[in-house]
């Protein structure tokens, strides 16, 4: 056998096609795929594992019950998280479309990828934002002594109560001295001893990085070095996927890997210090009353779906760039579980040190622990300043967030570019993709330059309780009733089991069909029962700007309804019903995108699933031409000298 012959058997081997049969390829080769499923299992790692995991998690998991709240945190992972992971990753991996190209499974409901965009679009304007505070504070780490250690700043108050002492002074010393200056030092004491203590990482935080605003409404002026900051972190992102896939593919090898890095680095250094073991009790000592309490299963549900990125658009995305035939149902166990597990192991590296401050300031754990931003930007950056080389740890931690926030961000600007370039589909369009990723990237700026003002803190954290909320509920169950009642259950397992090999494992099917959607159903009562106004600090919302955040949510769900009365105006049909049925059935262009692989319901003509649907007409077909040859070759014998008598016997 020639060496070329034995290369193309060993690539047919490699490809699964039989010798002798032409090579099937698996790649699509206009739209783009993973290098590798490495680069894709990594990237939905950085997309789930985000700021959520190391802020959120860790106090959610103290304040229900610590050891407690893993109970109905790993029971909502496996009868929700994962089948819905499972789910999303399966459609868009089947169809290779976006978060809007999907919707050819049933066009009535492609308001459902509209309203993914929506909010990937809010996410992505407040995202980026906080990734800036981010870049922020890691350029503020590069100095010998960290800004928010002392109270001897301009920016200090007379509150003000550092847990450091500089050089050796008594710091209550420090403020009243400071307070004579003003001429007001006995009023400045006695505030000091009977108002709640101010760090000076909070005063840094809120008077110096923020220079925040005393209402929403008041935007003051533009805080530049955060405009600067978020501008750059723009450019990182577009950078990170000038070619698509194919570059970021690349640099989540080093922003999905080393978070862990830096986690790893920080719980060795936490659990060395004393009073780490406390914080860390505090983190898992179980509660078990709080089992029963509702609120309990309604937090660990709402953590597992949000933390996840469901209904986002981001999965569907990601699934859209895998080859046809690649095992999703073992990457979404992977990535689910590792998701997880990064926010059990983020909670040790939080309270061992929250541990190590609460034990410096003589005080309880809950009385240092916080979430969200005050987590992030106040309680550890504090915490940071009692470890000796103080900024090096602190340049790991914000770096680290950076990271994770960059992480998720990628797919947030994926899932809007694959949309927008899906949905056009024009070859200028396809080829053009970065032209496109720009100007995402630059409205993306633009809409978020509001958030760099000195009212930014309170808008962000309104997109954040409100564009995000509930409205993710209602997608992702109306994809659940859409893919599992309207396109069909029995179909869609078929259309599984036709690009994995096998059908989905019957506990999936009962998850989607039934336990996913009951749980979700539950999540969104949850939200509406547990409703609180939202606050910050001490900062009550006034009503229009609550009314703001209502609309910013029934922005995403209200393209739902319209987009399905529009198409079931637009559907053929005389009546009502007529039309409405006709707006549910799946588009002729449903099904995989490569022509390869749409056999059986989904073959077109011309392509080899046609053969299956008539061989008679082909059989017949053959035995007429080999009719035809063979009184050809009978009347060539009748008429020759002899010397095409070779011919007589008919080569196969």
């Amino acid at each position: 056998m020639s060496e070329s012959n034995s290369n193309a058997a060993c690539t047919a081997d490699q490809n699964g096609a039989v010798p002798g049969e032409p090579v099937k390829t698996d790649k699509n080769s206009r739209r783009g795929n993973w290098g590798n499923q490495i680069e894709f299992i990594l990237t939905s790692v950085g997309y789930a594992v985000g700021l959520g995991n190391v802020w959120r998690f860790p106090y959610l998991c103290y304040r229900n019950g610590g050891g407690a709240f893993m109970f109905p945190y790993f029971i909502m992972l496996v009868f929700c998280g994962i089948p819905l992971f499972f789910l999303e990753l399966s459609f868009g991996q089947f169809a290779s479309q976006g978060c809007l190209g999907v919707w050819r499974i049933s066009p009535m409901f492609k308001g459902v990828g509209y309203g993914m965009m929506v909010v990937s679009t809010y996410i992505g304007i407040y995202y980026n934002v906080v990734i800036c505070i981010a870049f922020y504070y890691f350029f503020s780490s590069m100095t010998n002594l960290l800004p928010w250690t002392y109270c001897n700043n301009p920016w200090n108050t007379p509150t003000c109560n550092g847990v450091v002492t500089p050089r050796g002074i008594n710091n209550t010393l420090a403020n009243v001295t400071r307070s004579l200056v003003t001429g007001a030092a006995e009023v400045a004491v006695e505030v000091v001893n009977k108002t709640k203590r101010t760090s000076p990482s909070e005063e840094y935080w809120k008077h110096y990085v923020l220079q925040i605003s005393d209402d929403i409404g008041n935007f003051g002026e533009v805080r530049l070095p955060i405009l600067g900051c978020l501008a750059v972190s723009w450019v990182v992102v577009f950078l990170c996927l000038i070619r698509g896939v194919k570059s970021s593919g690349k640099v989540v090898y080093f922003t999905a890997t080393f978070p862990y890095v830096v986690l790893t680095i920080l719980f060795i250094r936490g659990i060395t210090l004393e009073g780490a073991v406390t914080g860390i009790k505090y983190y898992l000592t179980p509660q078990w009353h709080k089992i029963l309490d509702a609120k309990v299963w309604g937090d660990a549900a709402s953590q597992i779906f949000y933390s996840l990125g469901c209904a986002w658009g981001g999965l569907i995305t990601m699934a859209s760039y895998n080859k046809f035939h690649n095992n999703c149902y073992r990457d979404s166990i992977i990535i689910s579980i590792t998701n997880c597990a990064t926010s059990v192991y983020a909670g040790f590296v939080i309270f061992s040190i929250l541990g190590f401050m609460a034990h410096h300031l003589n005080v309880d754990v809950s009385e240092v622990a916080d979430h969200g931003p005050g987590l992030a930007f106040v309680a550890y950056p504090e915490a940071l300043t009692l470890l000796p080389i103080s900024p090096l740890w602190s340049l790991l931690f914000f770096f680290m967030l950076i990271l994770l926030g960059l992480g998720t961000q990628f797919c947030l600007l994926e899932t809007l570019v694959t949309a927008i370039v899906d949905e056009i589909g024009t070859d200028w369009i396809v080829r053009n993709k970065t032209v496109v990723t720009g100007g995402v990237a630059i409205v993306g700026f633009l809409l978020g330059v509001p958030l760099t003002t000195q009212a930014g803190i309170y808008w962000l954290l309104l997109m954040d309780n409100y564009a995000a909320s509930f409205s993710l509920v209602i997608i992702s169950c109306i994809m659940c009733i859409c893919i599992m009642y309207v396109y069909g259950h029995k179909k869609y397992f078929k259309d599984v089991e036709m690009m994995l090999g096998f059908p989905p494992p019957i506990f999936f099917r009962v998850c989607w069909r039934f336990v996913s959607p009951i749980i979700i159903s539950f999540i969104l009562i949850f939200t509406v029962i547990q409703y609180k106004p939202i606050t910050y600090n001490d900062y009550v919302y006034p009503g229009w700007s609550l009314a703001i955040g209502f609309l910013m949510a029934m922005s995403s769900v209200i393209c739902i309804p319209i987009y399905a009365l529009y198409k079931i105006a637009k559907s053929e049909g005389t009546t009502f019903l007529e039309r409405l049925k006709n707006s549910c059935k799946p588009d002729m262009k449903w099904g995989p995108a490569l022509s390869e692989h749409r056999i059986g319901l989904y073959a077109t003509p011309g392509s080899e699933g046609e053969v299956e649907v008539r061989p008679l007409k082909e059989e017949l077909r053959e035995k007429e031409k080999e009719d035809e040859k063979r009184d050809e070759i009978s009347l060539t014998i009748q008429g020759s000298n002899g010397s095409t008598e070779h011919n007589t016997t008919p080569s196969a």
